[in-house]
């Protein structure tokens, strides 16, 4: 990677306008790739200069999402590469303690989001087995994180929550042993540590979007008895929220 630009044409006035102004100056390119078929990602591409262009376009059977991007990617190069792990080059400290981590939150919206008085039952359950729990959370997930820790009974716990900056976020997952999340970016992170991980899926499409790992346990309501499951919302459409409310805390517990 050479150089990086970040398009933050989304808080313009004049998005279009914008997203021209910054890539009017940028060399001709021989490929461009978007994994996004939006139709900002469809006028970026118009306007880059590059001999080859390509879109990423969602079709066929239901696959895992690493599965979809490998094959685009393949038939853009002509090759034929299957999906490796996970990898995220970075280094990490061994640690011999015993760590627990808990991910609550998931920016894409509520309806992928297990409640904090769960997370915190579960964590009182099981909290002996582990040397130590860490909270995680972005900046936005603060107060779901505080609302867990009202709920603790334990001492063994650091509320993480808003408070790392990325590198510091995937320097902390790497020491985990363990890996309590909803569907979410630091699901993957820990995936690509092959970290055992205990994943909770409500609105959202495990066989798409599941931790690409082997030491994973995805947990989720029966979809025979619900609604419009999963409605890839970011609200429940329902107001019931069955999905995730209705997860069992002893079978969480029992993978822990």
């Amino acid at each position: 990677i050479t150089k990086i630009i970040v398009d933050d044409s989304r808080k313009a006035k004049f998005r279009i306008l914008k997203l021209y102004n910054l890539v009017k100056n940028l060399t001709k390119f021989d490929y461009v790739l978007s994994f996004r078929s939006s139709i900002m990602s469809k006028i970026l591409l118009l306007f880059l200069k590059a001999k080859n262009k390509n879109i990423y376009q969602r079709f066929g059977s239901q696959r895992h999402q690493v599965i979809r991007y490998n094959d685009f990617i393949s038939k853009v190069f002509s090759l034929d590469f299957l999906p490796q792990n996970l990898k995220i080059y970075t280094p990490t400290k061994i640690i011999k303690k015993n760590i627990l981590g808990i991910n609550p939150g998931a920016t894409y919206g509520s309806a992928k989001r297990w409640y904090p008085e769960k997370f915190a039952e579960a964590i009182n359950k099981v909290a002996n087995n582990f040397d130590e729990v860490l909270i995680f959370g972005g900046k936005n997930e603060v107060d779901i994180a505080s609302d867990i820790v009202k709920n603790l009974k334990i001492n063994n716990y650091k509320n993480l929550s808003g408070k790392l900056s990325v590198s510091e976020l995937i320097e902390n997952i790497a020491k985990t042993n363990a890996f309590l999340t909803g569907d979410s970016g630091p699901m993957h992170i820990a995936a690509s540590f092959d970290i055992k991980i205990i994943a909770l899926f409500g609105a959202t499409k495990d066989l798409e979007t599941s931790p690409w790992c082997d030491d994973k346990t995805i947990i989720r309501q029966s979809l025979e008895v619900l609604d419009r499951a999963p409605c890839m919302q970011r609200v429940c459409p329902l107001k019931h929220h069955k999905c995730m409310k209705n997860i069992d805390i002893k079978k969480v517990i029992s993978f822990l």
